[in-house]
């Protein structure tokens, strides 16, 4: 089963960490990643960058419309994303409180089975 976990940054609390602290974070990342590629359970990972570099496009009445930034006014925005594949829900849950944000208050992790993937349905 490929689940995604997605990873929820607040870029004040992100700001008020030392830089120790945000060390240790990049670190944790790439440790998560390797143990999960040993774990035979890595799929991907990819970070975004700032929402305030985002284009949202809509087609009205037939003709594109693209406006710079976020869609949403939120202080957390989507910053990036694991996709794995594991035996299940348990496990993708299991997985995702080892990703370092999981420590830092005002971060998010979210893990959501994918449904529908290259062509055939999951869930």
């Amino acid at each position: 089963m490929k689940f995604l976990i997605s990873l929820h940054i607040n870029p004040a609390v992100l700001d008020a960490l030392t830089e120790e602290e945000r060390a240790a974070l990049g670190a944790g990342h790439i440790r998560f990643t390797e143990e999960l590629k040993e774990s035979g359970e890595f799929v991907s990972t990819q970070a975004l960058v700032d929402p305030s570099q985002a284009a949202v496009v809509t087609v009205r009445n037939g003709q594109p419309v693209v406006t710079d930034g976020p869609f949403l006014e939120a202080k957390e925005f989507l910053g990036g994303f694991y996709l794995i594949d594991c035996e299940d829900r348990r496990r993708a849950i299991e997985v995702a409180t080892r990703i370092p944000d999981t420590g830092i208050e005002g971060l998010g992790v979210e893990v959501r089975q994918v449904m529908f993937c290259d062509g055939h349905l999951e869930a």
